[in-house]
């Protein structure tokens, strides 16, 4: 069978199922969310000229002055007349700028005397200087947040300023995750020589910790065609993500199991390097990803593959991580047939793959922050040739 290229497979599980229905959400409960539809801002920022300073809002033709304060112009609570030639109001930042006011002279160039004005600097260099016009920000009828945008803290505060109290985003997801395998045992159990701690649920739940999702947590299941049948017939989640058992051997059972269950796979067995045994399909409008078993396998398959599911799904524009040059601080040798995404360390500006490629191997892993993609069939690389990475830390 030959292997699916990674661009093909992540196409293919895109289209696997449709985003997930639209909801509205208070503001505070959208961080991390997509928009999913335009935000469109309901009034204009600012809605009048405001001062960008605290001194004097004044007109510029009648500088160099002097001029008579005629009152007070605080934010929330303007002055209630005009600015007339020679005349001056105090205001602060933020504050409406009167009526027949164009400038403002910034305190720490005015002196006064009572109500009498008088320049004691340069003084502002055009009319409008250190004013804020009305709509500076944006005016109404524009849109402030597209579809397919991340909410970000900046962007949330933009739909409050324009008038806002919910937003339209994606239902969240609800992700159940389970781990395969006779040899494991829960985090900090008592372990035998045959058995291992299970990692890859916990790691998973941390992968997604940041996209709309609601994690339902299937435990380990064991090696046993009848019960994965049985949990996997009654799983209800939009998606179902499982590590361990999708490869050949006579304990991988997750692939007969999913179709015992009623799910259709629709690839499985992918152009990467680690992951290869990964597989996905349907069951109803559940989709399954059946991950690998070795920890750094499962991480860089729940990269490429889970988290841009979640955020498709999710109403993400762009649900795929980003990839940037960065210059080698060591050769490398010629890629074979598959993607592979070694793990790596950005230093002194520099990347430094890890001596020890080993997909078990969780601490250097963990010693990562970025992940150098080689092509297939790339060749050797040199020092301070430019290679593509991907952050993860």
């Amino acid at each position: 069978m030959a292997l699916l290229p990674i661009a093909d497979a992540q196409a293919r599980l895109l289209a696997l199922a449709d985003r997930t229905p639209v909801e509205r959400v208070r503001l505070a409960k959208a961080i991390g969310r997509w928009a999913a539809e335009p935000v469109v801002a309901r009034r204009t920022q600012p809605e009048t000229d405001l001062s960008a300073m605290d001194g004097y809002a004044l007109r510029f033709a009648d500088l160099p002055g002097p001029w008579t304060v005629i009152g007070e112009s605080a934010a929330g609570a303007g002055f209630p007349g005009s600015v007339t030639p020679g005349a001056a109001v105090r205001i602060f930042t933020g504050a409406p700028m009167p009526p027949g006011a164009d400038t403002v002279l910034i305190q720490e160039e005015a002196a006064r005397e009572g109500d009498r004005l008088m320049l004691a600097g340069e003084g502002p260099a055009y009319p409008g200087r250190n004013t804020r016009r009305r709509g500076l920000d944006f005016a109404e009828g524009e849109t402030l947040i597209a579809t397919g945008e991340r909410l970000t803290p900046a962007r949330i505060a933009l739909a409050a300023i324009g008038g806002h109290a919910t937003i339209p985003v994606h239902r969240k997801l609800r992700v159940a995750i389970a781990a395969t395998g006779d040899e494991l045992v829960a985090p900090g159990a008592a372990i035998g020589p045959a058995q291992l701690p299970e990692s890859n649920r916990t790691m998973l739940a941390a992968q997604f910790a940041d996209l709309p999702v609601e994690i339902v947590d299937l435990g380990i299941l064991p090696d046993d065609l009848d019960a994965l049948t049985r949990t996997f017939a009654d799983v209800q989640a939009d998606l179902l993500v499982t590590s361990g058992g999708a490869s050949v051997g006579d304990h991988d059972l997750v692939r007969p199991a999913l179709e015992a269950a009623g799910a259709t796979i629709d690839f499985w067995r992918i152009a990467l390097r680690p992951g290869k045994p990964m597989m996905a399909g349907r069951r109803g409008d559940m989709v399954v990803l059946g991950l690998p078993g070795n920890p750094v396998s499962v991480f860089v398959t729940a990269l490429l593959f889970a988290k841009p599911l979640i955020a498709h799904r999710s109403g993400a524009a762009d649900p795929f991580p980003p990839l940037r040059a960065a210059i080698l601080a060591e050769p490398l040798p010629a890629n074979g047939p598959r993607t592979d995404y070694l793990r790596a360390a950005v230093i002194d500006g520099r990347v430094h793959a890890s001596a020890i490629q080993d997909s078990s191997m969780l601490r250097t892993l963990a010693r990562s922050t970025c992940l150098i993609v080689r092509a297939p069939h790339a060749p050797a690389a040199n020092i301070s040739d430019s290679v593509e990475i991907l952050d993860i830390a």
